[in-house]
């Protein structure tokens, strides 16, 4: 039985949904239903799911705004509008959302989309069970040669054609298997490099920034001093003194 949460900010809605159509005969559990999607994010960060089905206009946090937060977790989403809105659905498919659909939310279609998404997690979880041993420690050296070697430009979709897998599914793998997301551990690649290159002080700031995918050395540093506790210029500083004294 797969995991899902149904988000809207509507009580009636959410809790009609989850109501009204036959999840567990479709092999779904509704593990729980939210009005915030704040709320179900912060669940989804403690809890395991394997589809979210959420209102693309919340009023805290976008449905577009919740895509990007689990972009690599490896969580199907399915967003539901009741506007046929094309900027909405060009950020959805960019994101990589598994389906969008229109409110009143047929029968039909919403069985379609979930009969689709079961058939392809089934798929998954078989292809797990037949897979020899050693197979998912291949994939996952593949995708760290791939971050390595593309530290400016890496995308989970791109990496995702490189192992023959979808991204969905990749990224759970990742989850899975490392405890990290893509973005997680392609993060500190990034940072790991950024202070080896620091450390030669014939590397300027903002070509470092330049050469790990950083359009802007402001976004750069904020994104250094996140990570490490101190500006790349506060490091170099630091580095300076250890070597002197």
């Amino acid at each position: 039985m797969y995991q899902l949460i149904i988000i809207d900010d509507e009580p009636k809605i959410a809790e009609g949904i989850a109501m009204l159509f036959p999840w567990e005969e479709s092999g779904f559990h509704v593990a729980a239903t939210f009005t915030s999607a704040v709320q179900a994010l912060e669940y989804l960060r403690a809890e395991k799911a394997d589809v979210v089905l959420s209102d693309i206009q919340m009023p805290d946090l976008s449905g577009i705004e919740l895509c990007r937060e689990l972009q690599d977790t490896g969580v199907e989403v399915v967003l539901f509008s009741s506007h046929q809105d094309y900027e909405y659905f060009r950020s959805a498919i960019q994101l990589g959302v598994t389906d969008y659909l229109l409110k009143p939310i047929s029968y039909p279609k919403l069985l379609e989309c979930f009969t689709k998404i079961r058939e392809r997690l089934d798929a998954e979880r078989h292809v797990e069970q037949e897979m020899p041993q050693g197979y998912y420690e291949q994939i996952l050296s593949r995708v760290e040669a791939y971050l390595s070697a593309n530290l400016q430009n890496a995308t989970l979709g791109r990496c995702s054609e490189r192992v023959n897998l979808s991204p969905t599914y990749l990224s759970r793998i990742i989850k899975e298997r490392t405890g990290k997301t893509f973005s997680d551990r392609l993060m500190q690649l990034r940072m790991e490099k950024a202070r080896e290159l620091l450390n030669n002080p014939d590397y300027k700031g903002y070509d470092i920034a330049y050469d790990l995918g950083y359009d802007n050395p402001k976004n750069f540093s904020r994104a250094f001093k996140n990570y490490w506790g101190c500006s790349p210029r506060e490091y170099r500083q630091q580095r300076k003194e250890e070597v002197t004294e």
